[in-house]
């Protein structure tokens, strides 16, 4: 099989060198060829300094000199210890564009390898439309999904929906108590912006008045004992909920495989068997209350989070107890599960791989972290109205793409130019949020994400880290 415009490249940038250091009276000299932000190919020369006693600047100097451009090589040069080449990218467009042309849709594309990954994005409580702080997470989530697809996993997407907390029970509180006076609803024609209303007057209503808190609070109750009335009610308030959120995942071009329920297993007793399970381990106990907790010191944690609660005094379950059952549910489907997750779930990501260490569960989930987007206000918060919606963002995207594309090609149809001015604004959106920004020192590992080898375990490597208004 020929080589590829790549593979000519780095096979002339390894013999251009190799013929430098001939020149130089040491050829058999080791060298690696490594990826660089500077150039193609960098090669450090460090490694040479103890043979040649000479520094690492000089060294890359002088073997610069002694390499001209050609075939693919387009430039070399010395830079700090570095030999930097680049690429002749005439080539590498005019192949690149014909094996487009030649493979289709299936370009870029990897064989089939078996593996099922399950990568669980989004997952935002229902109780609002998705913020700009959020929305990280689905493109992050949907980017990553597409890749594995390219490399040959068999990728199901999944959105986790709470529709047994405490803030889904508040906003169906709402939409049953709240008239449609007493509140301001969001100008924007969509079910997710018109129901948020009522969450936030459930959510003052519950604050000032202790007999809507009782309520709330039987009806939280009712739902962990299985009523399924009130689980019927939530439900339905919370799909209505998801239709907004799909609506405004369609505008950003993220569409998931499948949606859970976080009440199916409340509803299954899968809940229930995983409460059971944890009692039975040597690191549980119960507090003086009578709820139940496993102690995870001896996996890392330390202080005050050294207690994990899996029930509460009245022996009903939580958010996390309820977690643990879904992610061994997903384990069923999926040889790999890859979790995209905010910053400030690290402790509770590392809370849950040590309680299903301790249920013996053979596979635990990998978590990709990101850092959230902060408003000169502070951190965005639903009940209180301190937001900025994706849907408003990407309003302002298009509409900014639309006001240069009118200045730049008054040929077109108001048409087309609304056409190019989505593609281009919500285009950027998703690349504003996972291009790499070496200005604020974010770390992608999108290889660490893509290299399964069926032993790693979680890994802290797979993550976003940086500013949190970067």
């Amino acid at each position: 099989m020929s080589m590829d415009v790549r593979q000519r490249f780095e096979s002339e940038v390894e013999a251009a060198v190799r013929t430098a250091l001939g020149e130089i009276g040491h050829p058999d000299l080791k060298f690696i060829m490594e990826a660089s932000n500077l150039a193609d190919i960098a090669v450090p020369c460090f490694g040479f300094s103890r043979e040649l006693r000479m520094d690492p600047k000089s060294i890359a100097e002088d073997l610069a000199a002694k390499i001209a451009p050609s075939g693919t090589i387009a430039s070399v040069s010395p830079l700090k210890g570095y030999l930097n080449f680049m690429i002749d990218e005439t080539p590498l467009i005019k192949e690149t564009l014909e094996k487009v042309i030649e493979e289709g849709e299936g370009y870029g594309s990897m064989p089939k390898n078996g593996i099922r990954v399950n990568v669980e994005h989004t997952s935002t409580n229902p109780t609002g439309p998705i913020h700009v702080g959020r929305a990280r997470n689905p493109i992050i989530g949907d980017t990553l999904a597409r890749a594995l697809k390219r490399c040959g996993y068999e990728v199901q997407t999944e959105y986790y929906v709470n529709d047994v907390g405490k803030q889904v029970v508040i906003l169906t509180w709402g939409v049953s108590n709240v008239s449609k006076d007493a509140v301001r609803e969001e100008d924007r024609d969509k079910t997710d912006h018109k129901l948020v209303a009522y969450y936030r007057e459930a959510n003052r209503r519950m604050e000032e008045d202790d007999d809507v808190k009782e309520h709330i609070a039987e009806m939280l109750r009712k739902f962990e004992a299985g009523d399924e009335g009130i689980i019927g009610s939530v439900r339905e308030t919370a799909e209505a909920m998801i239709e907004g959120l799909k609506e405004t995942l369609s505008e950003i071009n993220v569409k998931l495989d499948k949606y859970t329920w976080e009440s199916d297993f409340i509803r299954d007793g899968s809940a229930k068997d995983v409460v059971e399970k944890l009692k039975t381990s040597k690191y549980s106990g119960q507090t003086d209350d009578g709820a139940w907790y496993i102690d995870l010191k001896d996996f890392g944690i330390q202080g005050k989070n050294t207690k994990f609660t899996f029930t509460r005094s009245d022996g009903t379950t939580l958010y996390t107890t309820r977690d643990l059952a879904y992610h061994i549910d997903k384990f069923k489907r999926a040889d790999r599960a890859i979790d995209v997750l905010g910053e400030d779930q690290k402790l509770g990501s590392k809370q849950l791989c040590s309680a299903l260490e301790i249920m013996g569960s053979k596979k635990i989930p990998e978590a990709m972290f990101y850092s959230f987007v902060s408003l000169p206000e502070g951190k965005m918060s639903t009940r209180k109205g301190v937001v900025v919606y994706l849907d408003d963002l990407i309003d302002e995207a298009v509409s900014r793409a639309m006001d240069e594309i009118k200045a730049r090609r008054s040929d077109l149809s108001e048409a087309d130019m609304m056409s190019i001015a989505r593609k281009v604004g919500i285009g950027a959106v998703r690349y504003n949020i996972v291009r790499v920004h070496p200005e604020k020192q974010l770390v992608f590992r999108w290889d660490e994400a893509l290299n399964f080898d069926g032993n790693s375990g979680p890994t802290s490597n797979m993550c976003m880290q940086g500013p949190a208004a970067c």
